[in-house]
């Protein structure tokens, strides 16, 4: 059978490209994780705390026999802890990493309600209208049934003065 195509109108729509998201919440807003930069979601972790470390720098975990850092992103974000809860995880994610060896490197961050994924198109998300020099990590936000969600960059995580206490090597130590 013969498609014919009308003007102006495609015999076959090109379809939506959505990407995974992870969503968790703090307090009553909701935030999202890009599905590829996610690793591995884990249920918390015991650390070993890092004393004169950030508070939100909870410590670092053995993950394959290597020490992650762990961040509390509610410490980070809101200045409390996360709350201790079933749908509490510490999310491992690829955080790009500049050095003498770049690459990326695992880091872990701690996250409150992190139940469930979305499917959102990107060309959804927009510009807040809100510059947060000091949350650089506050990317872009998207509307979805339920309200704005605001997608966080794990490449912004980090403030500059911890990425140089971070991954340090053996040969730096």
């Amino acid at each position: 059978m013969h498609k014919e195509r009308v003007r102006g109108v495609r015999a076959n729509p090109v379809p939506v490209r959505t990407m995974l998201f992870l969503v968790f919440q703090l307090d009553h807003d909701r935030y999202v994780l890009d599905a590829a930069d996610v690793v591995e979601v884990l249920p918390l972790v015991p650390v070993k705390a890092l004393p004169g470390a950030p508070a939100w720098l909870v410590g670092v975990f053995s993950y394959h026999g290597q020490p992650v850092p762990v961040i509390d992103l509610p410490a980070l974000a809101l200045g409390r802890p996360a709350a201790r809860r079933l749908s509490t995880r510490t999310v491992l994610v690829r955080y790009p990493f500049v050095g003498a060896e770049g690459g990326a490197r695992i880091l872990a961050i701690v996250v409150e309600q992190a139940t469930r994924t979305m499917r959102l198109d990107p060309a959804d998300f927009t510009a807040s209208g809100v510059a947060t020099p000091h949350a650089r990590y506050l990317g872009l936000v998207a509307p979805d049934p339920a309200g704005l969600v605001q997608r966080i960059s794990v490449q912004e995580l980090l403030p500059d003065d911890v990425k140089a206490l971070l991954f340090v090597s053996e040969v730096e130590a």
